[in-house]
């Protein structure tokens, strides 16, 4: 549990430029993502997530460390030269009746995850005079905690006493502490956008997947997009598991928009946060293999500033869910 602390410690420090001198590992777009059901009036099972990121300019004088690992790990692409990311979190799930201290047994787990991840986004640019379309590989290594090390009961209650909304009251059956790791993969294809009337049309299709004791699942999916100046960036970043765009904004002059769609299908071999713990017994429900999400939202893009707003439904991810869920995303990047 020590090694996993300090790992993430290192994760914190290192997405925050301390000295002028460490200006190379500064350049870049740092991301603060805020998820929440409250968002959208609901308050059960995915109830709140936050992540800080930086992602790195291409080609920059980055964390070699980074590279070193992940290129053994995602022999799909070439990710010598893809930008460099790091990021540090935490995702919080709780039953939908969270004013009883007892078990909920006929409910998802209480449970909260901590941790921090270095990722490497590869893109690989359509070419003159036979255009296709870009190409992006990202993988991301996450390690972190679930259970009371992961302090999401701590962060849910201090936060519902500061809104003035009632505490949860049945933490004391969240998971037990366990290490936890995930390793992303996905492939995303940026097509060329269709003009007309000074407004473009684009769809980015994806395919990956991700492996580990916290979640293992395969995933496709598309985003469609509407606006202006859509080359710059893949849509907006979302938590994982999503369909999450890049951190990185590709120029910080100007103004650019869009609206976007897109929905995704997974299918889950592997969620610890309806498994229950994987080396000693614990809640858990039967979750469901197939879960897809539908979002909505829109981008805005001003001097390497971007705002997002996205609207999330999820398919019910266990046996006996009431309903289906939805959540509110929130998004603020800036490139330095």
């Amino acid at each position: 549990m020590k090694l996993t602390y300090g790992l993430l410690f290192s994760l914190l420090v290192s997405i925050i430029p301390v000295t002028t001198a460490d200006a190379q590992y500064s350049k870049g777009t740092y991301t603060f993502e805020f998820e929440n059901d409250r968002i959208a009036n609901t308050d059960r099972h995915y109830t709140a997530g936050f992540r800080f990121s930086w992602v790195s300019e291409p080609k920059e004088d980055d964390p070699a460390w980074v590279r070193d690992i992940l290129t053994e790990l995602y022999p799909f692409a070439d990710l010598r030269e893809g930008r460099v990311g790091l990021s540090f979190g935490q995702s919080m799930f709780t039953p939908e009746n969270t004013q009883t201290t007892a078990l909920v047994r006929d409910d998802r787990p209480y449970v909260g995850w901590l941790y921090g991840g270095i990722s490497v986004h590869a893109e690989t640019k359509s070419i003159q005079p036979t255009p296709g379309p870009d190409v992006l590989d990202t993988v991301e290594l996450d390690i972190g905690v679930v259970g009371p090390a992961a302090f999401g009961e701590q962060v849910q209650n201090t936060v519902h006493r500061l809104i003035g909304v009632a505490t949860a009251k049945g933490w004391n059956n969240q998971l037990d502490n366990e290490p936890g790791i995930m390793l992303i993969g996905e492939r995303k294809w940026r097509t060329n956008p269709v003009r007309a009337l000074g407004l473009e049309f684009d769809a980015i299709p994806h395919v990956g997947g991700s492996l580990g004791n916290i979640m293992t699942f395969a995933n496709a999916g598309a985003t469609l997009r509407f606006g202006q100046d859509l080359d710059v960036d893949y849509g907006p970043p979302r938590i994982q598991p999503s369909l999450s765009g890049l951190g990185a904004i590709e120029r910080d002059r100007g103004f650019a928009w869009y609206v976007f769609a897109g929905a995704e299908g997974r299918i889950v071999a592997r969620n610890i946060f309806l498994d229950g713990n994987t080396f000693s017994n614990s809640h858990s429900v039967d979750r469901e293999i197939f879960v897809g999400d539908a979002q909505f939202g829109i981008a805005a893009i001003y001097e390497g500033v971007r705002f997002a707003f996205t609207q999330v439904y999820r398919t019910k991810e266990f046996e006996g869910q009431s309903q289906a869920d939805r959540f509110g995303a929130i998004s603020l990047s800036v490139r330095f």
